[in-house]
């Protein structure tokens, strides 16, 4: 939609073919149906938060910011709002909004949807895409610049199914190894089912893999009946993809990272205080949610029905540990179909950064996720599709 609103801007005749029976399906579900639409950061902000191949955003960023975005949508009727971590909604919550803004401005602008239209290859001659090839009644459709974006492999329901993959192989493009990311972790240890639906607020998470911290971070997360989920784990697992395909990593959560070791451990002697006379397995409901009070007995060790009068400091240590370093070992990733994002892409070096061309095949242009490019969630991926499909219809409008 980016990109044929760029391409008609510059007076050019723009058709988009859609597989689907109504435009930007996958975007009805982004942010859990609210469309995180971008992040309202410093623009130079933006390429930390990209996990893979940041710096070739640059170019496109930069001629479509995060700013344009919002003023963009806004413009086409869509008010937006800033929240938490600078991300930008819709103000009504309603991802089919943002969906109405664009689809109003590809009307006033005259492009051409053409809906339940499956596109089957592209037309390549003499080295150039001179257009498309339907599927079905095979029909072929020239023009003189063809955008794919066609997104990855998540949410295969929305209708990214790799066809862009698909395309940019036989243009003889090279498309690196694919992943899920942004997607929840599977564990070995089955006490994430007795933890099932339970959420943790303000907790530390570190991935290791060996000794080697990949990835850390602060915020929520998520126990469910197959591992772990929720957003600082989301984000982790972008960092984890590679990783995981060849070996097991371990996640380590700190349920207290507000508390040093040592002031957990007056904590903890203030809360057994009241309660000397207690069995220790009821004696925890200050310091963890009743679900987990089982899980971190066992942990500790130390007998449950053990009188806390009775405790040793030796047993606190182990519990202050189980406490500040709660761990899981990581065995892979959930699929596709519940990814937010696919890792890799049609491979960036194939591509002029700043037209979205491909360098060796004229005429033809990518962008969005199809691309090997994706960043962590907060509206990164989304700018980034933005950006690249704003980037691609200039240089196809300007041709």
């Amino acid at each position: 939609m980016a990109a044929a609103a760029a391409a008609a801007g510059c007076g050019h005749e723009v058709h988009i073919y859609e597989k689907n029976e109504k435009l930007g399906k996958k975007i009805y579900i982004t942010g859990k149906g609210r469309c995180n639409v971008t992040n309202s950061c410093e623009t130079e902000d933006l390429f930390s938060n990209m996990v893979t191949n940041g710096k070739f955003l640059y170019s496109s960023i930069y001629t479509f910011t995060n700013k344009d975005v919002m003023d963009f949508v806004e413009a086409a009727g869509c008010p937006l709002k800033t929240e938490r971590g600078n991300r930008v909604f819709p103000v009504s919550d309603k991802s089919s909004d943002v969906i109405r803004a664009f689809s109003g401005k590809l009307r006033e602008l005259s492009v051409e949807i053409h809906y339940h239209e499956e596109v089957e290859g592209l037309i390549l001659e003499d080295g150039e895409c001179r257009g498309i090839v339907l599927s079905g009644n095979h029909k072929k459709v020239y023009g003189d610049a063809v955008i794919v974006a066609t997104g990855g492999l998540s949410y295969p329901t929305t209708g990214s199914t790799g066809d862009g993959y698909r395309f940019a192989k036989a243009a003889g493009l090279a498309v690196t190894e694919l992943s899920p990311a942004l997607v929840p972790f599977e564990t070995a240890e089955s006490v994430v089912k007795e933890l099932q639906g339970l959420s943790l607020k303000n907790i530390e998470i570190k991935l290791y893999r060996g000794k080697k911290v990949l990835y850390r971070e602060f915020g929520e997360m998520l126990f469910t009946h197959f591992g772990v989920s929720g957003p600082v784990l989301l984000s982790a697992s972008s960092y984890a993809a590679k990783a995981l395909k060849k070996e097991n990593l371990v996640l380590s959560i700190d349920l207290k990272p507000a508390l040093t070791k040592e002031q957990l451990d007056a904590r903890l002697l203030r809360e057994f205080e009241p309660l000397l006379n207690k069995q220790f397995k009821n004696s925890l409901g200050g310091l963890y949610p009743s679900k987990m009070i089982p899980v971190m007995v066992e942990r500790s060790g130390i007998a449950p029905e053990k009188k806390v009068n009775e405790i040793t400091r030796e047993e606190r240590q182990r519990l202050i540990e189980a406490t500040k370093d709660f761990r899981l070992t990581v065995t892979g990733l959930r699929g596709y179909n519940e990814a937010i994002v696919t890792q890799g892409g049609v491979s960036v070096k194939e591509i002029n950064p700043s037209t979205m061309e491909a360098k060796k095949v004229p005429g033809l242009y990518f962008a969005g996720e199809v691309l090997d490019v994706d960043g962590v969630t907060g509206g990164f991926n989304l700018q980034f599709a933005w950006s690249t499909g704003w980037a691609a219809g200039l240089a196809a409008g300007n041709k």
